[in-house]
């Protein structure tokens, strides 16, 4: 089996970083090698609750209904033998290609085969009524046609409810397979019968030029049960393709880079929680950051840190409804915990996000442990402050008011910031070493006191936190110029025991604390750019240099690559910043989605997928470079 790539990507077979077709040897060797497809070879649908992803040999390998950060009942991705999955095969050899249907998130994945070309489209079904409210059915939906000539496919049904913890229990309703677990029932509607052996679904599916075939799996539970709609499932498809092509084109941006800011903002769209607005870091959980290895984390939760980089993204689109409507959310969780603010939350607002350890599933290419839930979340990460306050002035900027409710949260955070800067703690990596005195987290805490001076002056509040807030930014900026700078290194270093570098000091120009032309900042771009990359890829930092708390090494994070090219781009190095920025766009996969980390030797993907903080700094990056 082959399958088309894109410029700069690995190929599936050989794992060169050119398009071609190799002949089929696997890209990698190792244990569960011919198991599992790289994290690269899948597509993402879903319907603004949860998401699916569809591997481009049309199985769906992970799949958490009704929630994104529910129990699965497909993980083949983390446990190819248990952790289940819905597949639709051709019988034998065959050429696989994926595409979305133009800017929208409906997946087409297409199968050459000596008899003929069949192509699988698949949705979740979103679309406006004719109220112009939004119907989202807790469904997958997946049409089956036979382009030319003619097909024989193999469809396997095999859910694994709760992780694959729950025993599964499959039966018939005529066609319709049922798999019932507690309250929860999934129903497979299924145009040819289906054989139930050994917990599975299985059957043949014969197509002739022109045939189509509609398979509907529903899920149900005690929240969502009642769900109906008049609609065929070919309607629903069809109106769905209509919901995102709208979307696409709602997108203010012009220029050489649209395909890619315009499928950054559709995936983007698809990580968030409608009914809430907050915005999953990631759909997956445990896809590893090396390949074996013990970095393996949960992110289908919201980040505050996120705040002020998804704000600003947004607004660059021409989107302040969906910034504000996020910053909303934030609002209401900080409301809710009071002055106990976590880093990170459920889309609900919730923070009860205990880490747990899936010791049954054998994790992605034998990367263990598998992790559900995140220890993260109570670690203490100084810089959310000042993105928050960093997102409120971005927000105030565009012309929104900022309410007297949302003014004391505001107030509240620079409250902390301005009475913990001194003490060390995890930082934006989340390092379960230290705590240590980052270098990042004190620049943050000092934009939170800019920030909050800067919008109580705007908005004619004569705060009297004001005064001390220039006094602890004077005072922070001041630590940082004198115990954050390496005078051997000649640049700001990752924490103040360390002449190590961190990739996160690249946004110290960005975010005001020093000018783009401080020699200081000049010396520290050019070496992080010497020491964390190969570029155009950058590593957070050196693993061997960091006392992180664990074990082996890690890809490059993408989205330092994307800071990198912002900085420069504002050094006025535009045609570097440009270069830069098309390399780094080769390494997203064939439908334009980037993962969290890039293996900087083979450019596979690495780490869960896909990542909203990466398509946060494509946009960003775009819009610099224009």
């Amino acid at each position: 089996v082959t399958a088309s790539r894109w410029p700069g990507a690995p190929c599936v077979g050989c794992g060169a970083l050119v398009p071609h077709h190799c002949g089929g040897k696997p890209a990698y060797r190792g244990k569960g090698v011919s198991r599992y497809k790289p994290i690269g070879d899948y597509g993402l649908i879903g319907n603004r609750r949860t998401a699916a992803l569809v591997g481009i040999d049309g199985s769906i390998d992970w799949f958490c209904p009704p929630r994104f950060d529910s129990p699965s009942v497909f993980a083949a991705i983390l446990d190819a033998d248990k952790g289940g999955r819905f597949a639709i095969n051709p019988d034998g050899p065959c050429t696989r290609t994926q595409r979305y249907l133009g800017d929208t998130n409906v997946l087409e994945t297409r199968f050459e085969t000596e008899d003929g070309i069949t192509t699988v489209t698949d949705c979740m079904p979103l679309y406006l009524r004719p109220d112009g409210s939004v119907e989202e059915l807790h469904q997958i939906i997946r049409r089956v046609r036979c382009e030319k000539g003619s097909a024989n496919l193999q469809i396997t049904y095999a859910p694994r409810p709760d992780y694959a913890r729950a025993e599964t229990q499959l039966s018939h309703e005529g066609r319709t397979v049922v798999c019932s677990h507690g309250d929860v029932r999934l129903t497979l509607d299924s145009p040819v019968p289906l054989a139930i052996t050994d917990a599975q679904a299985e059957g043949p599916l014969s197509l002739r030029e022109g045939d189509e075939a509609l398979f509907v799996l529903s899920y149900a539970d005690a929240t969502t049960a009642g769900e109906r709609d008049r609609l065929s499932p070919q309607d629903r498809l069809e109106r769905t393709v209509d919901y995102w092509r709208v979307k696409g084109e709602e997108v203010d941006c012009d220029g050489p880079w649209r395909s890619q800011v315009v499928r950054s903002y559709l995936a983007l769209h698809l990580l968030t929680h409608r009914s809430t607005g907050g915005i999953v870091a990631a759909p997956t959980t445990s896809l590893p950051e090396e390949i074996g290895g013990v970095r393996n984390w949960d992110y289908r939760y919201t980040w505050l840190r996120d705040a002020a980089f998804t704000v600003e993204a947004l607004l660059s689109l021409g989107h302040q409804d969906e910034a504000l409507l996020f910053f909303q959310w934030l609002g209401k969780v900080c409301a809710m915990h009071g002055n106990d603010i976590r880093i990170m939350y459920r889309v609900d607002g919730a923070d009860d996000i205990q880490e747990e350890e899936l010791a049954h599933l054998e994790g992605y290419r034998d990367s263990r442990p598998v992790r559900i839930g995140n220890g993260a979340h109570r670690q203490s990460q100084h810089d959310i402050y000042g993105e928050v306050l960093a997102s409120a002035q971005l927000l105030f900027r565009s012309g929104t008011p900022i309410a007297d409710d949302q003014w004391e949260l505001l107030r509240t955070m620079a409250s902390l910031a301005q009475s913990t800067w001194r003490e060390p703690d995890n930082g934006i990596w989340e390092v379960r070493g230290g705590p240590y005195h980052f270098v990042y987290s004190k620049v943050m805490c000092w934009v939170a006191m800019d920030r909050a001076v800067a919008l109580a002056e705007a908005t004619g509040r004569a705060d009297p936190d004001s005064e001390g807030w220039k006094r602890t930014a004077h005072a922070i900026k001041e630590d940082v110029l004198q115990r954050g700078w390496n005078e051997r290194k000649q640049a700001f270093v990752q924490h103040y025991d360390t002449d190590a570098l961190d990739a996160s000091n690249l946004l110290i120009p960005l975010m005001g604390f020093l000018p783009i032309d401080d020699p200081r900042v000049v010396s520290t771009v050019q070496r992080i750019r010497q020491e964390l990359g190969p570029e155009p890829l950058l590593r957070r930092y050196r693993t061997d240099e960091t006392d992180d708390g664990l074990t082996g090494d890690e890809g490059a994070f993408t989205l330092c690559g994307f800071w990198l090219v912002q900085v420069l781009s504002r050094m006025g190095e535009m045609e570097e910043a440009r270069r830069l920025f098309r390399e780094l766009i080769g390494y997203a996969n064939h439908l334009g989605l980037f993962s969290e980390m890039i293996d900087t030797e083979t450019g596979a993907a690495l780490g869960n997928f896909p990542q909203a903080f990466t398509h946060i700094g494509l946009i960003l990056a775009a819009r610099n470079c224009a």
